[in-house]
């Protein structure tokens, strides 16, 4: 004897479903330009890290930067349509009208079933991309 399949507990809105993939959406977005931006939005000159008085390299991580020119006017203008964007939608998914009916640990578990619902998640963008400023080469 088999069980049926539980029925989803949750049971969301096909718009609820909706305002999640599209705030997964513009957050994905935003981290991908965010990824070309320069590590800095003001020019600066970077630095080298001293070694440590005691020789190697500070628990494993040798800190630098690259000096920059910073954000470009319309690299900021973009950030911050793109973080407007992702704000807006992210608010419709925490003020929709579902969450009424749903508290404490049971808001909790829900939130993170719609995270996961299917038609839920953003479509990723296979690219091949230059490598961004926290990756590395390791030479020998």
């Amino acid at each position: 004897m088999t069980d049926a399949p539980a029925s989803d507990p949750f049971d969301f809105p096909s718009d609820l479903i909706k305002a999640q993939k599209d705030a997964a959406d513009a957050h994905a977005k935003l981290r991908r330009f965010q990824a070309s931006l320069p590590w800095s939005r003001e020019p600066h000159d970077g630095w080298e890290a001293p070694e440590p008085a005691h020789g190697g390299v500070l628990h494993g991580y040798q800190s630098s930067r690259p000096a920059t020119k910073g954000w470009t006017q319309a690299e900021t203008a973009e950030y911050a349509r793109l973080w407007e964007q992702w704000r807006k939608t992210a608010a419709r998914v925490y003020t929709h009208r579902y969450w009424q009916n749903h508290r404490g640990e049971d808001a909790i578990k829900a939130r993170q079933a719609l995270k996961h619902e299917p038609g839920a998640q953003p479509v990723l963008e296979v690219e091949a991309s230059k490598p961004g400023q926290d990756d590395f080469a390791a030479t020998g």
